[in-house]
């Protein structure tokens, strides 16, 4: 439960301190750029797999070459783990290959 503490006689708590304040105004800032980047990489990655259910391999292996940087951006900007990243794109990788 995002916001709420698990006692309920126990209201919300603000930032008291100015360093307090300054992270909470950062953290809001980061959380709205990375949910931008994290959906940027989720439409790549549906590309390439609206495509392999085409069964458009040309169109897929396309769509798997601009997703391949966009992956590995996420990585280091730290939207995903590089494992996950990994994972992704073998696993796209496979699908793109097992057109026909």
């Amino acid at each position: 439960m995002r916001g709420s503490n698990l006692n309920p006689k126990k209201k919300d708590t603000m930032a008291n301190t100015a360093q307090a304040k300054k992270r909470v105004k950062q953290a809001e800032k980061s959380r709205i750029r990375n949910a931008g980047q994290r959906s940027n990489l989720r439409t790549f990655i549906k590309k390439v797999l609206a495509a392999v259910k085409e069964g458009d391999k040309e169109k897929a292996q396309a769509a798997y070459n601009i997703a391949v940087p966009i992956i590995d951006s996420a990585v280091n900007k730290g939207i995903i783990h590089k494992n996950k990243a990994s994972r992704s794109k073998s696993r796209l990788n496979s699908k793109v290959k097992s057109i026909a």
